[in-house]
Parts: structure tokens; C-alpha cells; sequence
């Protein structure tokens, strides 16, 4: 028997990330404000960044590891705020990747897919630049994951 499922209102998400040399933090504001979000999420990943992707790699890897936190929260829709504006268009337009960009690729996408409603797409605002510095100090100190 399918269930219906019911029309809801994207989350909306503004992440912020860093890493170091292998290991990498996602924080993730859901919902509320930029001055008061509802609730903040902390996600450790690996990732093993290459001077060459310019920090691509760190992107894609932040990314599926909070979409795979939203998921197992329960979370349906989501609207996804990130500071850099290249990975939005990779999924949007489906440009050519680098070799190295491929595998982060399929699987992101097949993560977001498990989403009933979910996009990803640029932000320049305040909360995203304060959980990024949050991210980076926490990244420098070694101490993320």
C-alpha cells in the first residue's frame, strides 16, 4: 500500500563547512533565522582534499554528509544554502566534472534523490559565513570528526 505523501514546505538548511587534511565538519542551521536558527547540526566527514579540485571535493562531501543526516532525521523536503556557488550549477546543469568528481557526484545526487523535495543553491548570508568560520577553526585545530 503507498502512502500519500503530503505537500510540505522545504525545510530550508544554510550550511556551512571545512576541512583539514583528511577529516572535514558540516555545520548545518535548519530552519528559523539567520540570527535565530532552530537548530544547528554538526556532521563529521572524510575527505581527502586535492589542491587541483580547489576545494570542490570538501563541497561535495559536506554536502552528502548532512543530506545523509536530514535523511536519517526524518526530514522529507529540504532547500540547501551553500556559500559556493559551483556545485549548484554542476547539479543544475550537469556540467562536465573533473575524473576525481565523479563518484562524489552520482552519489550526492542519488542521496538528494531520496528526498522528495530537495535543491541546492547559493547563499551569501551571514549565518553561512559564521558556520563556515565555525567549521574552518574547528578544521584548523584538527580536532573535526
Amino acid at each position: 500500500m503507498r502512502r500519500a505523501r503530503v505537500k510540505r514546505k522545504p525545510a530550508v538548511v544554510t550550511i556551512g563547512f571545512a576541512a583539514g587534511a583528511e577529516y572535514g565538519v558540516a555545520y548545518a542551521a535548519l530552519g528559523g533565522t539567520d540570527e535565530r536558527p532552530e537548530s544547528l547540526v554538526r556532521v563529521g566527514f572524510r575527505c581527502r582534499p586535492l589542491p587541483a579540485l580547489t576545494g570542490r571535493d570538501i563541497t561535495y562531501a559536506a554536502l552528502q554528509s548532512v543530506a545523509g543526516e536530514l535523511l536519517q532525521r526524518g526530514l522529507e523536503a529540504v532547500e540547501l544554502r551553500i556559500a559556493d556557488g559551483t556545485l549548484p550549477l554542476d547539479l543544475a546543469e550537469r556540467r562536465a566534472l573533473p575524473s576525481a568528481l565523479i563518484v562524489p557526484y552520482v552519489t550526492l545526487r542519488c542521496t538528494l534523490n531520496r528526498f522528495a523535495v530537495a535543491s541546492v543553491g547559493v547563499t551569501a548570508s551571514r549565518l553561512a559565513r559564521d558556520l563556515t568560520a565555525r567549521a574552518r577553526a574547528e578544521a584548523l585545530l584538527n580536532v573535526a570528526a
